[in-house]
């Protein structure tokens, strides 16, 4: 098929800014108690581990459903398979928050919601691969990225906020009824396809395209960097009080400098993947993404001023979660044609794993004097630095190729 016979209509837009909002409380849920974690243990008598433990339950259970949820985007269709999730996520948004003074009726709330969450973030490339054309797949895949980085920005800063002012319980049913309305909206607004097709589509089935993805080189370098990337923001973003208290801030301070490292992700996952389209090139811009949050971490390890410590935050994020829809979409690009549901998930869930890993480590790397994680965000940093030479040895994307 020829590249006469494609169409681009308005209305993609607004299918992306239908996935946004549910998208964007599948993150508030899983990162909701981070910013708290000291209140949320003393409000259910609690350890800080047990309350980490209510984050870590979405990284377990989207390792064992991320191959149904894969299977059901590739074969269902994204609306179908974001449908069932986006009421999952409204149902048991509702119990957590109806049932919010019950830690075991919580948990399990937690593990309902963690179901749904792969079925909603494991779509982002197959809607862009279904109505955007390949020059706008970057971008695309930018802006549904984005929506996983405004759910814990909105955790990180109106978590504490509304803790501090209407307690935990209403802050979790507030959350639910928000869930509700954006389950709504995705259901009212989605459509699975444009009227005629936007670009090149063609995909292999799920089991021979994951056959076919583990044989490539790329493609395993790849995700051995999100193994690391997304272990990297998972284990930060779930033990973000914990980094700073030992330096003397507070949970309100703990909550703007999660907010801040978010905002600069968000700015990073909107600016970056424009210029990585434009060039059409991708291996560039992952090296950029990896170099550039090494001196970020190291602010934030260290910092002792307040104003120094928010800087560093956005200089993390901003380089951190720019890589994530510029690796999300070269991993589509590099495995085709297996379906980008798969590619999408395998790549995330490298960060599932990663991040319980990550998650028992920086706890158990703890000083047991002064409770900092110096030695484990020191760890994290040298971590980066391999990933950095490994990011060396990718080969450039075919759309390069295909651009000349």
């Amino acid at each position: 098929m020829g590249k006469e016979t494609f169409k681009v209509y308005r209305y993609r837009w607004l299918v992306l800014l239908a996935f946004v909002p549910i998208a964007c409380m599948t993150q508030v849920f899983w990162i909701t108690f981070a910013p708290i974690t000291s209140a949320a243990a003393e409000f259910y008598h609690k350890s800080d581990l047990m309350i980490g433990l209510l984050s870590m339950s979405f990284m377990v259970v989207y390792i064992l459903v991320v191959l149904p949820s894969a299977w059901a985007i590739d074969t269902w269709g994204f609306r179908t398979a974001v449908g069932i999730g986006a009421v999952l996520t409204a149902v048991f948004g509702l119990t957590r928050g109806i049932f919010a003074s019950n830690f075991t009726l919580v948990f399990l709330s937690q593990i309902g919601l963690a179901i749904g969450q792969p079925l909603v973030i494991g779509s982002i490339t197959k809607i862009a691969a279904r109505w955007f054309p390949v020059k706008e797949r970057a971008t695309a895949s930018g802006f549904g990225t984005l929506a996983l980085y405004l759910g814990p920005l909105v955790a990180m800063l109106l978590t504490p906020f509304l803790v501090l002012r209407v307690g935990i319980s209403r802050m979790l049913l507030d959350y639910g009824i928000a869930s509700a309305a954006a389950a709504v909206i995705f259901l009212l607004i989605a459509r699975e396809h444009p009227p005629t097709p936007a670009g090149q589509d063609e995909r292999v089935l799920m089991f021979a395209g994951l056959k076919s993805m583990l044989r490539q080189r790329d493609f395993l370098f790849l995700l051995i960097l999100f193994f690391v990337g997304l272990g990297i923001f998972n284990g930060v973003s779930t033990w973000i009080e914990d980094i700073i208290r030992p330096r003397g801030f507070t949970i309100s301070q703990a909550g703007m400098l999660g907010g801040l490292m978010l905002i600069g992700g968000i700015l990073g996952a909107i600016i970056i993947p424009l210029f990585s389209d434009k060039l059409r090139r991708r291996k560039p811009f992952i090296l950029l993404a990896l170099i550039g949050l090494i001196p970020g971490l190291i602010g934030m390890t260290y910092s002792t001023g307040y104003w120094l410590l928010l800087v560093s935050g956005f200089i993390f994020g901003f380089f951190l979660l720019s890589a994530g829809p510029i690796g999300f979409q070269y991993g589509a690009e590099i495995t085709r044609p297996a379906p980008e549901g798969t590619s999408n998930s395998l790549l995330i869930v490298m960060g599932q794993i990663s991040g319980i890993v990550f998650i028992f480590g920086m706890d158990a790397l703890k000083s047991p004097a002064t409770k900092a994680m110096t030695a484990s965000l020191l760890a994290l940093a040298a971590l980066t630095v391999i990933t950095v030479i490994l990011a060396t040895f990718l080969r450039e994307s075919p759309v390069h190729e295909a651009a000349r």
